[in-house]
């Protein structure tokens, strides 16, 4: 069943992405800590000015104003080396935290069922993995760290103002109410301005990724300048969501510069007139703008940096709606075996693609009650129409997906107690959509096992027919397969997936469709070793062609979801109203 919406606290997001960063708490740690000792050794350099005007310049004090000139460089040099050091803290923090986030969110959309990745597109999980993750480092690179550091040097620097002349201060603060509003009324607008920000980076992402993928087609059909037109309306749109977050940065940040100057003015014009006074001195006349510019500062990166904090509480919110996803297939078996005897059974099996609904609330069945039997060593064929289920068997075999009603054994145990990956080790499939990863032949054979030997796929490929066309590519089976195996022709990507399927040396063997797009020549040179292969291991195959399925034991036939019939080739001919008998003719019908 797939997971209820939750809800997600700005609370609880805060709280798991700390939880996060607990394998590096030490890290964590000094980062917090400098980020105290940072405000005050910050104050210190406006407040040494202000005593070496006052002590110093204004007494014609030479040797003083050396020893001043001497300790603030000191300070200056201490505070970059503990801001030096803040920062390679808080950065390395952020990197570790979502390299080890990448890896657990990898990890977990592999164990999500199929059902998940039926419904969300590839460039949205991408996000989620790569643009998503990233956006996380901010939060310990200039998010709660780096606000606390910034708030705890607005109360040192408001403190020390006020200690220094409080009727100054409040002149300098009479301001500050507006730049709170507006710092306030920015926030809220550019957090909502992300939110859209990150949605259409999503849509891009998964547009992108679906046309890119599917460039032939669109080429095929001529799309080009269809898919330019709406490549353009989703460029357009995630072009106006920047511009709506920019057009606040370009309003805010000249309202803040504005209201500091009204500030600074208010404060020359009053500090002049305590000087005259000599109500203050001319120290603090001059280290006021210091302080000023320390004090404003924080409070205008505090409405950006909260911003990035808002920007990654949202993204870690869709990070964990991901990890969160409970929709796997539970991995609750403990039964393991070195070989599985074949024997197969389906007993009264139904199944649909509505995964998150209740048997009873299923009205489109897939399968409807499936029941065979399949003894160790023996093939069985299944033919049907479009539709009928086919594929969805050997899905369900695998646990790809789970069933609704019924049960699925192997040798008298049902598949529910084997351990997942103890199960699909011993099971292999052949597939008519052979995928190829970017790679050589070799690694794409051995899925860069180190338990396959070079020898074995030899043996293996020889045994296919595939090792004579290996060794006329370029470098024979160090030939770089581009993505997808683009390079290389329909029937030569099923020959090495059917090579990839014999090194791992499976108890049962599925053929999905896996001679369709293989022509006749190549597919007479490897039907003596698929005879040879089934001989010895209990099969399913899948196909049309009557050459691939005649010799097997039974050939099952379904129809829409049922089995309509099954039996050997002959027993099936026998029954001139049969489904399969109906097949044959048509078959040979076409073939003239």
């Amino acid at each position: 069943m797939t997971n209820p919406p939750k809800e997600y606290k700005d609370s609880t997001l805060i709280k798991r992405i700390f939880q996060l960063a607990m394998p590096y708490k030490h890290i964590l740690a000094l980062a917090a800590t400098l980020s105290i000792f940072l405000a005050p050794v910050s104050i210190l350099r406006p407040y040494l000015v202000q005593r070496t005007v006052d002590d110093t310049i204004i007494n014609n004090n030479g040797e003083g104003l050396l020893f001043m000139i001497g300790l603030l460089i000191g300070v200056l040099v201490l505070e970059g080396v503990m801001y030096y050091v803040f920062s390679y803290a808080t950065s390395l923090l952020g990197q570790s935290v979502i390299r080890d986030l990448r890896i657990r969110v990898f990890k977990h959309l592999n164990s999500l069922r199929l059902t998940y990745f039926d419904t969300t597109p590839i460039g949205t999980s991408t996000t989620r993995t790569i643009n998503d993750v990233e956006t996380i480092n901010t939060v310990f690179s200039q998010g709660f760290i780096t606000i606390a550091a910034d708030v705890l040097t607005l109360f040192f620097v408001l403190g020390v103002m006020l200690w220094t002349s409080w009727k100054v201060t409040l002149v300098c603060l009479v301001t500050v109410p507006l730049l709170i509003l507006a710092t306030y009324i920015f926030k809220e607008s550019v957090k909502k301005a992300y939110e859209v920000v990150r949605t259409q980076v999503s849509m891009m992402n998964a547009f992108l990724q679906e046309r890119i993928t599917g460039m032939r087609i669109v080429q095929i059909f001529n799309g080009e300048e269809k898919e330019l037109q709406n490549f353009k309306v989703i460029n357009n749109k995630y072009k106006e969501a920047n511009i709506n977050s920019i057009f606040y940065y370009a309003l805010f940040f000249p309202v803040v510069e504005i209201l500091s100057a009204a500030s600074l003015g208010l404060m020359v014009w009053f500090g002049a007139k305590q000087v005259i006074s000599q109500d203050v001195t001319l120290g603090v006349l001059i280290v006021f703008p210091l302080y000023l510019g320390m004090l404003f500062r924080p409070i205008r990166m505090l409405a950006d940096k909260f911003n990035t904090l808002q920007m990654g509480l949202i993204v870690a919110k869709r990070i964990f709606r991901v990890l969160d996803n409970t929709n796997h297939i539970q991995n609750t078996g403990t039964k393991k075996v070195d070989r599985l005897i074949g024997d197969v059974s389906f007993d009264n099996v139904f199944f649909s693609y509505q995964q998150d609904k209740p048997a009873e609330e299923i009205e489109d069945w897939i399968l409807k009650g499936i029941s065979f039997e399949i003894a160790a060593g023996e093939t069985l064929a299944i033919v049907g129409g479009t539709g009928a289920g086919k594929t969805t068997i050997i899905n369900i075999l695998n646990r790809f997906y789970e069933v609704h009603q019924g049960e699925i054994k192997i040798d008298g145990v049902s598949i529910k107690d084997y351990e997942l990956y103890n199960l699909r080790k011993k099971i292999a499939i052949v597939l008519q959509d052979v995928f190829l990863f970017s790679g050589t032949v070799l690694e794409n054979i051995t899925l860069k096992s180190d338990l396959i030997t070079k020898e074995e796929v030899l043996k293996a490929s020889k045994m296919i027919g595939a090792h004579e066309f290996i060794m006329k590519l370029p470098g024979g089976y160090d030939y770089q397969v581009q993505e997808r195996g683009a390079t290389l022709s329909m029937g030569q990507r099923q020959l090495i997936s059917f090579v990839r399927a014999l090194v791992f040396d499976p108890d049962i063997l599925i053929l999905d469709e896996a001679t369709s797009a293989i022509d006749p020549e190549t597919e007479g040179v490897i039907q003596y070793a698929i005879e040879k292969l089934i001989d010895k291991r209990t099969s399913v195959i899948i196909a049309h062609r009557l050459s691939t399925i005649q010799h097997a034991d039974k050939i099952m036939v379904l129809d829409k979801g049922e089995v309509a019939e099954i039996g050997s080739h002959q027993e099936l001919l026998k029954n001139e109203d049969g489904h399969y008998r109906e097949l044959v003719e048509t078959a040979y019908a076409l073939n003239g």
